[in-house]
């Protein structure tokens, strides 16, 4: 039994400093890299790039609406063409990033608001996939997709012969439909690294998903992390990145 254990990282920007991306990277098997849209600075993302090539951490291109102040967590309406070469052009920027480090990206996942969106929104999950298309085109091979289970952006990434990846939150909590509880909410997260770690046992156990996130930028993120791979790996359970 294996699964991947993914983290949000390279999301400072400037002198604002958030998260230990360098501890995380010690723990994670794959890192979802802002591009530069709603976190991160080209130093940064340089510099986390780098970290995990090192460590032989996947890099995937963490893609989200054009929203420093917000942090992606703002719905965008933002046409679909615009969308889409919004996505190329992070994906093509983390990239020439990645190569520079000796590694490249790996995949794609949506962030934020973005990612909540394209579980049920066609036409952004499809100008999303527009631009996953004309990438895997221009590279030869199909990048995969990192997202909800049951959403529209997995679906139609599947039908378009793309890797649809489906990822599960150990930290954050379901509603009863499988979507994400809305972060306004208190009971939106899970701050207990115990609960998590039990969380993500049981999950890999179900095969409720082919990747497991824990959130690289919340106060406790480095222990949670650790909790969980520790839990993971005692239960008989190898980290590795989806294949």
């Amino acid at each position: 039994m294996t699964v991947d254990l993914n983290a949000d990282l390279g999301e400072s920007f400037g002198r604002w400093r958030l998260g230990d991306d360098a501890a995380m990277l010690d723990l994670i098997t794959s890192a979802n890299v802002a591009c530069g849209f709603h976190a991160g600075d080209p130093t940064t993302l340089r510099t986390t790039c780098r970290q995990a090539a090192e460590r032989g951490v996947r890099i995937g291109a963490q893609v989200g609406y054009r929203d420093l102040a917000g942090f992606g967590r703002r719905f965008v309406d933002v046409a679909p063409d615009d969308l889409a070469a919004d996505v190329l052009y992070q994906l093509g920027a983390l990239d020439g990033l990645a190569r520079t480090a000796g590694s490249r990206v790996g995949y794609l996942k949506p962030h934020g608001a973005l990612y909540n969106t394209v579980v049920d929104h066609p036409r952004q999950a499809e100008a999303v996939l527009d631009a996953v298309v004309a990438w895997s085109e221009a590279t030869g091979a199909a990048l995969p997709v990192l997202g909800l289970p049951g959403s529209v952006l997995l679906d139609r990434a599947a039908a378009r012969g793309l890797p649809a990846v489906t990822e599960y939150f150990v930290d954050r909590n379901y509603t009863d439909d499988g979507r994400l509880v809305d972060r306004r909410r208190p009971d939106a997260l899970i701050d207990d690294p115990a609960e998590a770690a039990e969380r993500a046992v049981a999950a890999a156990r179900d095969g409720r998903a082919r990747s497991f996130c824990t959130h690289g930028d919340s106060p406790g993120a480095v222990q949670m992390a650790r909790a969980v791979r520790e839990a993971l790996t005692a239960a008989g359970i190898t980290l590795e990145p989806f294949s």
